[in-house]
């Protein structure tokens, strides 16, 4: 068997194009598993993509093959002839790795390694790798490296093909097995500790956005296709300096900082990992909490790159992850950004109920990021319940639960007993509540504080 190189820097890639046709309309589409058919990214362009991230791994992009099938070889996923090619390749170029655009099973990994003596590695071990060298804070090492232990424990044999293979007889059997046992259980201990630290970690994440939700401040996350310009966008509305380039995943770890808004209205903005088509299941679920960010945001900024032919398909990728983790439900606001590049004007698109529903600007020369301040301000503003509520004497527990969720602003107690408060709370926060008590929006009233004899503010 071959030895592996220490690093792979030179590397070779492989797109296969499988059963593919032309839907009505002249879209590229695919059969579903049952025999639907499903729109896809333009296969061009998901090439591209796949190059795109080979180069934000760091690797030197050699060539690319390409090919189409019906169906993926069960040996090799490509066929004898598709190989011949790739070790006449293999020959003139010198690749490190081999990288395949579709997802291998490790049996197919581990096929084509030994009829091509190099490494062979998928889509998702690179996505796997940029999200390893992206990796900041705590949390997210640990995320990335749960993500990839989870991913390995598949693949753990390829790792000591240099071992001895068990041999009949004694003295002859080899430590392979044993070996590999030992790394199994190894390997699945690592994996019990780092799921027990990020629960840990889970919990003060959960205690901070607690704490931002007794204080009234809502939460704003930025969501999108990766590469979308999100972090710029989050630099420019915030005055900071989030490291932000021109590559896929330039951010992962989830980042968080204060934004105020016309009106008083404070928020809290959030910066999280972008998204990508197929996006690993082991990075979903590696990244749960780092997504539970977007999950409880009061007001989702949806970021679309005005300039890339495939918006559309994009939107569509970021919904279908959003759905999967159950944010689909959430307000959003279109923002279509770099329209210095698209040539569009900034501008601002309402929808029939009055209320901002997309902004276009550019993050890198600011314009239109005014209006997008309004505009949040604005739905935030629409989304919270300010003003006076009378509370009875006997409905003690209305009032604990008001404090409780620190939507009391002021509280002025009247001669006969009853207490006036003024209140400033989430709407959703009031339904419930109001629920609870079997009372209604109107009990709420917009007016100036109430007289008293006495009163505690």
């Amino acid at each position: 068997m071959f030895e592996r190189p220490d690093s792979g820097d030179r590397a070779l890639l492989v797109h296969i194009d499988i059963a593919r046709f032309r839907a009505p309309g002249g879209h590229l589409a695919h059969r579903s598993g049952h025999g639907e058919q499903e729109p896809i990214t333009n296969i061009e362009d998901e090439r591209a993509e796949f190059a795109e991230l080979a180069r934000s791994a760091g690797l030197e992009v050699l060539g690319l093959i390409t090919g189409s099938r019906v169906k993926p070889s069960a040996r090799h996923f490509i066929g004898k002839g598709k190989i011949e090619e790739l070790r006449q390749a293999i020959v003139e170029q010198g690749p490190d790795v081999i990288l395949f655009g579709q997802a291998l099973t490790p049996s197919q990994e581990r096929n084509l390694e030994r009829e091509l003596n190099v490494r062979v590695l998928d889509r998702n071990s690179l996505i796997l790798d940029i999200f390893a060298q992206r990796a900041r804070t705590f949390e997210g090492k640990l995320q990335v490296e749960l993500a990839q232990l989870v991913h390995l424990s598949t693949r753990l044999v390829r790792g000591w093909t240099h071992l001895e293979r068990q041999k009949g007889g004694i003295g002859l059997r080899g430590p392979g097995e044993t070996q590999l046992e030992t790394d199994r259980r190894l390997l699945n201990e690592r994996v019990k500790v780092l799921k027990k630290r990020l629960v840990k970690v889970r919990q003060q994440r959960e205690q901070g956005r607690s704490q931002r939700g007794k204080s009234g401040i809502c939460t704003v996350a930025l969501v999108g296709y990766t590469n979308a310009g999100k972090s710029t966008l989050f630099n420019r509305m915030t005055e900071e300096n989030v490291y932000a380039a021109d590559q896929l995943f330039a951010t992962l770890d989830p980042t968080l900082r204060r934004l105020d808004l016309a009106g008083g209205v404070s928020a809290v903005l959030a910066d999280t990992v972008g998204f990508i088509r197929d996006l690993p299941h082991e990075l979903i679920d590696a990244f749960r909490s780092t997504l539970t960010e977007t999950l409880e945001a009061d007001l989702l900024l949806h970021i679309v790159d005005d300039s890339d032919q495939e918006s559309d398909q994009r939107r569509d990728d970021v919904d279908s992850v959003l759905a999967g983790i159950g944010a689909d439900k959430l307000p959003q606001l279109m923002v279509f950004n770099k329209i210095d590049i698209s040539g569009h004007s900034a501008r601002v698109e309402w929808s029939e109920r009055g209320e901002v529903r997309s902004v276009w600007l550019s993050a890198v020369t600011g314009e239109g990021v005014a209006q997008l301040l309004d505009a949040i301000s604005d739905r935030l503003s629409a989304q919270r319940v300010s003003g006076w509520l009378q509370v009875l004497p006997s409905q003690g527990k209305l009032r604990a639960q008001l404090f409780a969720v620190s939507a009391v602003l002021e509280e002025v107690v009247q001669d006969d007993g009853s207490i006036k408060l003024l209140l400033d709370i989430d709407s959703a926060e009031f339904a419930r509540i109001a629920r609870e008590h079997q009372m209604s929006i109107e009990s709420i009233v917009p007016d100036h504080p109430p007289l008293a004899a006495g009163g505690r503010g």
